[in-house]
């Protein structure tokens, strides 16, 4: 199965520098796909590469395996002409634990992620110094209601907000508020919410959880919030409404996914 990194100028002989990799298998008329950061330590032969967070992945399915054969030698001779080269060893997930003999630890809890609609349409016509001032007031905004909500933020994104709580009523219940409170700014935002597990050990946390919150939020329409099958489910017996949204495909997240647009 082909592996690549990219090398970037005199990095073939360093150690410990971060840069992309690329991986590529076909299975018949299917095309599996991953791609990254990592890290990586050693030089030349010698050196181990490491994931470092879960890659995003996508499977290609073609009309026949002639079909699966030419999109991977096309894609291959892309990523050559980019400074990929290929790699002969694996590519694992690099484990970042806080402290040492802290151990990771798995969590389950509700994923929410929040970001603004049209930001960089809103930060042109703003100029830099006007908007500046309008996202230290969004978060500002943000933070408030996340303490008012108990949720815990785990990191901002340039425009957005990810942040975890331990049940679906709070997450919701913030990301309205959310919503609410910043267009006294002007500002409109779109949320996604996923109830799922990852791993953390101390501020550090990964998991394909995390993935899943983003990729839901995309799907939303500006100033909706929306929820994964698991927030529903979690929320049977509630004051909140869940309007189905029909089934989608999360972008390099593995199988079909429906959707649920939340109201009070």
């Amino acid at each position: 199965m082909p592996k690549f990194l990219r090398i970037g100028v005199h990095q073939s002989n360093v150690s410990g520098y971060t840069s992309k990799a690329w991986w590529i298998r076909r299975v018949g008329s299917t095309v599996f796909l991953k791609w990254g950061a990592v890290e990586v330590h050693g030089v030349d032969d010698g050196r181990k590469v490491y994931w470092t967070v879960p890659p995003r992945e996508k499977t290609v399915r073609c009309r026949s395996a002639q079909a699966a054969q030419d999109y991977e030698r096309s894609a291959i001779a892309r990523r050559r002409s980019h400074r990929y080269v290929p790699l002969a060893g694996s590519i694992a997930i690099k484990r970042r634990p806080a402290n040492r003999g802290t151990e990771l630890e798995q969590v389950l809890a509700t994923i929410l992620v929040v970001d603004i609609v049209r930001s960089t349409e809103k930060a042109a016509r703003l100029g830099a110094a006007r908007w500046t001032q309008v996202m230290k007031h969004y978060y500002a905004a943000a933070r408030k209601e996340l303490k008012t909500s108990r949720g815990k933020e785990v990191v901002t994104t340039g425009d957005g907000l990810l942040a975890t709580f331990e049940a679906p009523a709070s997450a919701i219940q913030c990301a309205a508020a959310i919503r609410d409170s910043v267009r006294t700014l002007g500002l409109e935002i779109r949320a996604g919410l996923h109830v799922g597990e990852y791993e953390a050990s101390g501020p550090d946390v990964i998991g394909l959880a995390f993935h899943i919150g983003t990729r839901v939020a995309a799907k939303a329409r500006p100033s909706e919030i929306l929820a994964s099958r698991p927030v529903k489910d979690q929320m049977a017996r509630s004051e909140f409404l869940f309007e189905d949204r029909g089934v989608h495909q999360l972008r390099g997240v593995p199988k079909r996914w429906r959707l649920y647009r939340v109201d009070r």
